[in-house]
């Protein structure tokens, strides 16, 4: 309790850098200065295509493109350990899917799996974390959701590494189901599985693991991410 309070207090009194810019400030708000508050907050969801678009893919609704304070909140929380934007930026994810579904229903939600290696490195799963103050935000907003974890991920070589054809096919070996039942009905009525990830670039990792969902009885109707790569056009 006593740590909780002093992180917070040391928030608003020391300098930090700022999560979206690197600017170093004084008094952020989880991390991020008010200037790339507002650039986050003027995003607007869009649909995304990867061309040429791998099988099985579903449509894509993304924030915005990865650049800027976007690109750059997501990899201080991804790679330099600043957990606390897990908050925002499931609250950004949370308007992509309330965005992509469209009208307040049930939805389950599905993060792709970190592999276990990625999770230690992490210190926990990225992707999960975001999901469930995804679930949380939506809640806020009277939507009913939940998050499950039908997927597990199996180790798999460094994308870097590997070219356009090695990826898709690290890609089509990377997921596994487990053994969990269908999300059923909730509320009377049969939820809306929605595949998250934070980043859509060729679409092979999300299209991999919308084929082995759809194979037990997950079928996603849509998949949101965060940021799409700048190559692939937003439309």
């Amino acid at each position: 309790m006593v740590t909780g309070l002093w992180a917070d207090l040391a928030d608003l009194v020391l300098p930090a850098d700022c999560a979206g810019c690197r600017e170093r400030r004084p008094g952020l708000r989880h991390g991020v200065c008010p200037a790339c508050v507002a650039a986050l907050g003027a995003l607007r969801p869009l649909s995304v295509r990867p061309t040429p678009a791998p099988p099985g893919l579903p449509s894509c609704v993304a924030l915005g493109p990865y650049a800027g304070p976007l690109r750059e909140a997501l990899l201080a929380y991804k790679e330099h350990g600043r957990h606390g934007l897990a908050r925002p930026l499931g609250a950004l994810l949370a308007e992509v899917v309330a965005a992509a579904v469209g009208v307040a229903r049930p939805v389950a939600l599905v993060p792709v799996p970190d592999t276990a290696a990625a999770a230690r490195s992490r210190y926990g799963d990225h992707l999960d974390r975001l999901a469930r103050h995804c679930a949380a935000r939506l809640h806020q907003g009277g939507w009913t959701a939940r998050v499950y974890r039908p997927l597990r991920a199996l180790p798999r070589p460094d994308s870097v590494s590997l070219d356009s054809a090695g990826r898709a096919a690290a890609a089509e070996a990377a997921f596994r189901p487990r053994a969990t039942a269908g999300p059923g009905r909730v509320a009377g009525a049969t939820p809306v599985v929605v595949l998250l990830d934070d980043i859509v670039t060729t679409g092979v990792t999300l299209a991999a693991a919308a084929r082995v969902l759809s194979a037990t009885g997950w079928v996603p109707s849509v998949a949101a991410v965060l940021a799409a790569t700048q190559k692939r056009h937003l439309s």
